[in-house]
């Protein structure tokens, strides 16, 4: 167990301690895009939406360092047929954005969040060599030869640093070359099994075009049970202010 890989299932623990709403079935649908074209995954939604309880359960689900069956065993997702193929099967690599971007103030922010991932991962990997010139994704490259094994990457609030570094400063644009290098590459099908990643608002709003970076894009946010749709304010907080009108777009999972 890792700060950054495997980090257990103690986020979700603390979820099903409290007031709890069914949502496993997000786990359903994510399963289905495992090792498919379509294994790379972004969803916007609102502030207060539940993201991050989101992706602390696919980290319980998915994480091979602990047991999370009994978290799971009352849920929808347990009478799923994908429910025991992919349980506690995977490494996982969670990143909170958040967390980066109230450390680090500076342009050099991908660099240390790519080496603070790089050591951290060193550690629960030691027999696989790392080179003074690797980057995080040739790390994983060479562990997933390695050991055959593929990861789970799930990044909640993507866009906190394009909320703190506006499109065309040197940290949004090392920012987009991170994305591309770790989720386009043509080495990114052999090194993940799957990919999620929760922003704030579509990738429109940062200034970044959607064909810069990885994945299906905000379009299927109604897969999941419910559509929101961004209705954005005037002025320099617009973003902060943006208000969500929900539509129901059938099963609610």
């Amino acid at each position: 167990m890792g700060y950054y890989i495997n980090v257990g299932n103690a986020g979700f623990q603390s979820s099903r301690n409290s007031e709890y709403v069914d949502k496993s079935g997000l786990i359903s649908i994510v399963n289905g895009s495992l090792f498919t074209e379509r294994r790379f995954s972004c969803v916007s939604r609102c502030r207060r939406f539940g993201k991050s309880m989101a992706a602390k359960m696919l980290c319980a689900y998915y994480d091979q360092s602990c047991d999370s069956r009994d978290l799971f065993a009352d849920l929808q997702i347990a009478s799923d047929p994908s429910f025991e193929k992919h349980l506690n099967k995977y490494p996982v690599i969670y990143l909170d954005m958040t967390s980066f971007v109230s450390r680090f103030k500076t342009d050099d922010i991908v660099q240390k969040i790519d080496a603070e991932l790089r050591a951290d991962i060193g550690q629960v990997f030691p027999d696989v060599r790392q080179e003074e010139s690797d980057d995080l994704m040739a790390l994983l490259i060479r562990i997933a030869i390695e050991y055959k094994q593929q990861f789970i990457f799930i990044i909640d609030e993507w866009d906190a640093i394009c909320r703190e570094f506006p499109a065309g400063t040197e940290a949004m644009d090392r920012y987009v070359s991170w994305l591309r290098r770790m989720f386009k590459s043509a080495e990114a099908m052999r090194v993940f099994a799957g990919v999620y990643m929760t922003g704030i608002l579509p990738v429109k709003k940062y200034g970044v075009g959607a064909e810069q970076l990885p994945g299906v894009l905000d379009g299927r946010a109604h897969r999941y049970g419910l559509l929101f749709r961004i209705h954005q304010g005037g002025g320099e907080n617009a973003g902060r202010q943006a208000s969500c009108r929900l539509r129901r777009t059938g099963e609610v999972v």
